[in-house]
């Protein structure tokens, strides 16, 4: 009975994982279409823009994103190709109202000063999520004019553009990830089946984290976009793939201790999943202090993170080992590991731990002054945001669009800032507006042809304020900012809202966000790791080295985005995840390495124990370093800049923790601290015998 209990435990909990993999994948498909990718959809209700926003409607009960055809010449554009200007705007009126995108009668011609260009405004419905992608590519298709460049830009153009970008995010991203994982694994694993059983677990664990997600964000409980998808995508891929080659490896070293396979998984087991338990626990707390922003889009990639990485350790622990103990040795072929067999851990890592052992104060100096030459350029990052426009890597012609509309109108026409006022006050807040710098026209809200009087509605009047900058540009930026405490001077119930004020109000938020998550995530995963070594000392060198790691990373990128990449910025929102991501993930490889060192520590010494970890777990942690900068570096896909810009903080905070931290610095300094590391545990109260001469894998 034992014997089939044995076989008939992991093989029903393989056929469960099978068996649920298909309604889970139906579901996990359906999530892409629950995208909201606008920034005002994720700004709080306090924002002054959702404010205007919500007090906009009395003026104009429908609501729309404007598309601004434009048509471009050489030179003078003449009647016959005006005429066909006119033809072409009537087409693209037709091809949004078959569509079920047109929100409104879209404007007429308006011919630019030096007569070379032509504009339209087409009011497009914000009903369509994603599907205006296809709708402005078909738009696009409609407005050409023989004789012109035409372009489909404006907030309509951009949006669309930037929604297209996360189109490769169920294809592209996820083949590219899996790709280099897969590449990976066969060079660590040397075997054909292996890395199929680690993929798997990994596949498994996103179809269950985006069903999930799938059914939290129909429900109303998250907001998901393409970015939080995206990421959470990579992350359980990452994750899955690190927790299943530390579990491998502990198989790998029981099954050359013990013949049975079912022992050896037990013991496997029992010795992995403290490790991995405790590295999900610390991504999921972490990621979860992102409930704290008051983003929507940064709530909702918490929850979807957190659930995604506790399916990857569900995964991890189940289907994987399950799969372990039926094929036994036969998964390591053609290499199959023995009875007395020595563990293969190579030479390089055993070096690195005797070059620990022998000048720890020297590695540690070392290792710490070059990450501290570093992070001394982490104040120089720019986090002052990005635009839309900017976002965009690539081929553009909604970006291409709004540098052709500001060489022949004001770069702000089609996208006006609305300023919402009280009617007594409306005329100063008129002209003090138009007084202000970067401001071209200010026109009030008639319902009807300019010149009339201005609607009013519960007391308010709309007023339309042109910019004489790009509305997606973050000089729009500034001018938005000073024309809020411009008028504050005029009127303080005066309020600025509109797609230019919505871009600033999300990036002011991030700010905010990162200043609160921060301390949040440090002291969260601070608990978990006291809980977890038993010990207040590590937990704060830990942290500490960590920290310093990240603010080295933040450094490098600071000086490559910069003076290498020409990137135009950043934004506090990628800094901020970027942070999240590199303090719990980071901290993975150093819970990897210092529960083993307390495990050895108990027999060896501290001292010598984590040098014999080190010695043994290099090789593993070091794979699960680059499986996961490999899979956050296939963000980069993916033509969108913040996502470029997060691959590289990631990734290379990932191999800087795992081959300068968690390899140098972290072994040096508990080296030096001795038993007191584990203080106050018992741990810290005993000697450390003397240093054997030879580190032999335990």
């Amino acid at each position: 009975m034992a014997r089939r209990v044995r076989w008939l435990l992991p093989l029903v909990v393989l056929l469960a994982w099978l068996g649920a993999a298909a309604p889970l994948g139906s579901l996990s498909g359906q999530l892409t279409g629950l995208q909201e990718n606008d920034n005002a959809a994720f700004l709080p209700d306090s924002a002054e823009s959702t404010r205007v926003a919500e007090l906009a409607q009395a003026f104009s009960p429908t609501e729309a994103i404007p598309a601004i055809l434009l048509w471009e010449g050489d030179g003078p554009l003449d009647q016959a190709t005006l005429a066909s200007v006119g033809q072409a705007l009537e087409e693209a009126a037709a091809v949004a109202d078959e569509a079920g995108a047109l929100a409104g009668q879209p404007s007429p011609p308006i011919p630019s000063e030096d007569g070379e260009a032509v504009q339209a405004v087409l009011p497009l419905s914000p009903e369509l999520g994603d599907e205006i992608v296809a709708v402005v590519e078909d738009l696009r298709a409609a407005v050409e004019v023989e004789g012109t460049d035409s372009f489909v830009t404006g907030p309509g153009g951009i949006f669309a553009d930037f929604a297209n970008g996360f189109a490769g995010i169920d294809g592209l991203l996820l083949a590219a990830a899996f790709g280099v994982v897969l590449l990976i694994l066969l060079v660590v694993y040397r075997s054909p089946i292996l890395p199929f059983l680690v993929i798997g677990t990994a596949g498994l664990a996103l179809t269950a984290g985006n069903a999930v997600a799938y059914l939290l964000a129909r429900e109303g409980w998250i907001t998901v976009n393409g970015q939080s998808q995206g990421i959470a995508s990579i992350l359980v891929v990452g994750a899955a793939t690190d927790y299943g080659l530390l579990l491998v490896a502990r198989f790998r070293e029981e099954l050359q201790r013990e013949e049975s396979r079912f022992v050896a998984i037990r013991t496997a087991l029992r010795r992995s999943w403290e490790p991995i338990v405790a590295s999900g626990a610390t991504v999921v707390l972490g990621v979860l202090c992102l409930l704290f922003s008051d983003l929507a889009s940064n709530r909702g990639l918490g929850p979807i993170s957190a659930v995604s990485v506790a399916l990857a350790v569900v995964a991890a622990l189940s289907f994987l080992p399950a799969a372990l103990a039926l094929l036994g040795r036969a998964a390591f072929w053609p290499f199959r590991p023995h009875v007395g067999q020595q563990p293969r851990q190579g030479r390089g890592w055993p070096r690195v731990a005797a070059l620990v052992g022998r000048r720890p104060r020297r590695v540690l100096a070392a290792s710490v002054l070059a990450l501290v030459a570093a992070a001394v350029f982490a104040p120089s990052y720019d986090a002052s945001g990005i635009t839309f426009s900017d976002a965009i890597r690539g081929e553009s012609n909604a970006v291409d669009g709004q540098e052709a509309l500001a060489r022949h109108f004001d770069a702000g026409s089609g996208s006006p800032t609305v300023v919402v006022t009280p009617e007594d006050s409306w005329q100063e807040v008129a002209e003090t507006a138009a007084a202000a710098e970067g401001v071209a026209s200010v026109v009030p809200f008639t319902g009807g042809p300019p010149g009339g009087d201005p609607v009013v509605a519960d007391g308010l009047v709309r007023l339309d304020v042109t910019l004489a900058v790009a509305a997606d540009s973050t000089e729009a930026f500034d001018v938005v900012s000073g024309l809020r405490e411009t008028l504050d001077d005029a009127d303080p119930g005066a309020l600025v809202g509109g797609d230019t004020a919505s871009n600033l109000d999300a990036r002011e938020t991030a700010g905010r966000d990162l200043r609160v998550i921060v301390p949040s995530v440090l002291v969260v995963i601070t608990i978990v790791l006291a809980l977890l070594l038993r010990s207040l000392v590590a937990p704060l060198l830990l942290m500490a080295t960590v920290v310093l790691s990240v603010a080295a990373t933040v450094g490098v990128a600071a000086l490559l985005f910069d003076g290498v990449f020409g990137f135009p910025g950043s934004d506090p929102g990628i800094l901020l995840i970027g942070f999240v991501f590199l303090v719990a993930l980071g901290i993975d490889y150093n819970i990897f390495l210092m529960t083993r060192a307390r495990e050895e520590s108990v027999r060896h010494g501290t001292r010598d124990g984590v040098l014999r970890a080190l010695a043994v777990t290099g090789g593993v942690i070091t794979s699960a370093g680059l499986v996961l900068a490999a899979t956050f570096g296939a963000l980069s896909v993916l033509p969108l800049l913040f996502l470029t810009q997060l691959a590289f903080l990631v990734g290379f905070g990932v191999l800087l923790d795992t081959f300068v931290v968690r390899s140098l610095v972290v072994p040096a300094a508990v080296a030096l601290l001795g038993d007191r590391t584990w203080w106050p545990s018992r741990l810290s109260r005993r000697r450390d015998p003397e240093p054997e001469r030879e580190l032999e894998p335990a």
